[in-house]
């Protein structure tokens, strides 16, 4: 989970007032202020960062859980010292405050960093200089587009992002941004009951723009309750080369898992969709697809049933060489499948109104 800073610099009146309600009642992770009056109300939950500007020296702390300095070198303020932690503030504008920042992510236990110029390259290499150390580096963005950017600078991203919002509801969008990029599935074994050929059809090749991993996949299913991992083609095959990049993911009708509990059918997928990637372990991240592949293919029904009886069905295109995930991340041939196997496999508890979980009766057979 990504750091949510909220900066209330700027804001005033009513929308102030509405903007720390809103920090607060989403649980947004660190309010920061140049007032300590706007800190001192704030609940425990709550980092309070105060912003210390040239010449504050005499600006009350007591509030605060950390002082972000906008002048000293890090080795200077790094100096053991009581009270709230230390932070620093690096505006990023040329190779000397970009080597500033560089220290302050090294030295100091926290670092907020504002890039002027659009490129992310001095940010991958403030995070590369971090690599090794225990500080948080949070970078101060312009909106939650940009924010979405950043988080997934260097795969693993900035720490957190600071953001000043505008209007209400940017706190709301900021958080569901940094709660994108991992979350975690429940997974369960099922037991297959039936393979059967069922005949030609069109079937989706999901290409994303990430090497998945040996263990992970795709959760697919012909229902909406009831999904199975579909694994990628990282796994060596006698005739092809691998395509880590690509799961063979099933009939176009099925649906898979996106972020938030929502669906798509695979048959809605487009480049630039995102899909979620799962692992044998139900860790789970957001992916984006370069394209999706639809062909016509002899196909191929997996029924399995799951934890109190869940029917499962899966249909994927008719070959040895599309494979499904089992148990301790076994990887398992769809064609070589036989009733008392396990696979593993996703109930989803809501079912579906354009791809949105509803709590309503839905019948599907």
């Amino acid at each position: 989970m990504k750091l949510s800073w909220i900066d209330l610099r700027g804001l005033a009146g009513e929308l102030k007032d509405a903007i720390i309600e809103e920090a607060v009642h989403n649980r947004a992770d660190a309010v920061l202020s140049d007032r300590a009056e706007d800190l001192t109300g704030l609940p425990p939950t709550i980092r309070k960062v105060l912003w210390r500007p040239d010449g504050g020296q005499d600006i009350a702390t007591d509030a605060a859980d950390v002082v972000l300095h906008h002048s000293g070198h890090p080795a200077e303020l790094a100096q053991p010292g009581a009270g709230a932690e230390v932070g620093r503030f690096v505006e990023v504008t040329d190779p000397e405050s970009l080597e500033l920042a560089c220290e302050s992510a090294k030295l100091l236990p926290w670092t907020v960093v504002l890039f002027r110029d659009p490129t992310k390259i001095p940010l991958e290499i403030v995070l590369a200089a971090a690599a090794q150390s225990s500080g948080t580096i949070i970078t101060a963005v312009a909106d939650i587009a940009e924010a979405e950017v950043v988080f997934g600078v260097l795969e693993h991203g900035a720490d957190g992002v600071l953001l000043a919002p505008a209007t209400v509801g940017e706190v709301s969008g900021l958080l569901a941004a940094a709660a994108s990029g991992t979350s975690t599935v429940d997974l369960v074994e099922l037991e297959v009951t039936k393979v059967s050929h069922v005949g030609i059809g069109e079937r989706a090749c999901v290409d994303t723009c990430t090497h998945f991993r040996e263990d992970e996949g795709i959760l697919v299913g012909s229902h909406s309750k009831g999904m199975i991992l579909c694994v990628s083609e990282t796994h060596p095959l006698p005739y092809m080369p691998t395509r880590p990049f690509r799961v063979n993911a099933g009939a176009i009708h099925s649906y898979t898992l996106r972020d938030n509990g929502r669906t798509h059918y695979l048959s809605e997928l487009r480049s630039g969709s995102k899909v979620l990637a799962v692992d044998t372990k139900g860790q789970a991240r957001l992916v984006t697809v370069g394209r999706v592949k639809i062909e016509t293919r002899p196909l191929i029904a997996i029924d399995a049933v799951g934890p109190g009886g869940v029917t499962v069905n899966l249909i994927l295109q008719d070959d040895w060489h599309v494979r499904v995930l089992g148990p301790g991340a076994t990887v398992l041939n769809s064609t070589e499948l036989r009733p008392g196997d396990r696979v593993l496999g996703h109930l989803p508890s809501a079912d579906r109104h354009v791809g949105y979980p509803i709590d309503e009766f839905c019948l599907e057979k």
